[in-house]
């Protein structure tokens, strides 16, 4: 699950669906194969250390779609929001982000997972039935994979909402704003 140093892991939304889950869900194979499947539910996010693909501060796995999210100490509940995804090039709609929050009892932590899902297709499959049964025995089932992204929020993520930090040439650049105020003798 590591990667080659030098490497991060920062996929963006579409990347996330199209390129790993999509493929995941059509049993296509997915190079780098670096996101590992994980039964999330049985483990709190504390847990996912050395059991999930981890860059930074973030963690990303596999897991089955279910609506059960409880964990031994804990559960997942929605925090009722649903983003729909789309591609950058053709805008079509490929995937949904829904975002849930961590409980301990009932006390809300500051632990976030996005979890993300394929549209329905529900429709595009009730037409492939009407064809025979070969067809519906070799067409993927989109409804039971997810890609789960899950991190701690801190106070200063509420600030830099995309997570980047500066680089060294950001700093000097942002400082030059202050040279105005030195006065050169």
């Amino acid at each position: 699950m590591n990667l080659p140093p030098g490497f991060r892991f920062f996929p963006t939304d579409e990347e996330l669906v199209v390129h790993f889950l999509h493929r995941k869900a059509s049993l296509l194979p997915c190079h780098p194969d670096v996101i590992p499947d994980l039964d999330l539910y049985p483990y709190d996010p504390r847990d996912l250390p050395g059991k999930a693909l981890q860059e930074g501060r973030q963690w990303y796995f596999y897991s089955r779609k279910t609506q059960e999210r409880v964990t031994s100490n804990g559960y997942w509940g929605s925090m009722g929001i649903d983003e729909p995804i789309f591609t950058s090039s053709t805008h079509k709609k490929v995937g949904i982000k829904k975002y849930l929050t961590f409980y301990l009892g009932d006390s809300q932590t500051n632990w976030v997972m996005q979890e993300y899902s394929l549209p329905d297709s529900s429709s595009r499959s009730s037409k492939r039935s009407n064809r025979g049964s070969t067809s519906s025995t070799h067409k993927p089932d989109y409804s039971k994979w997810v890609i789960c992204r899950v991190y701690e929020q801190n106070c200063s993520d509420e600030e830099d909402d995309d997570g980047a930090e500066l680089s060294c040439l950001d700093e000097v650049f942002l400082s030059l704003d202050d040279l105005d105020e030195v006065s050169l003798p």
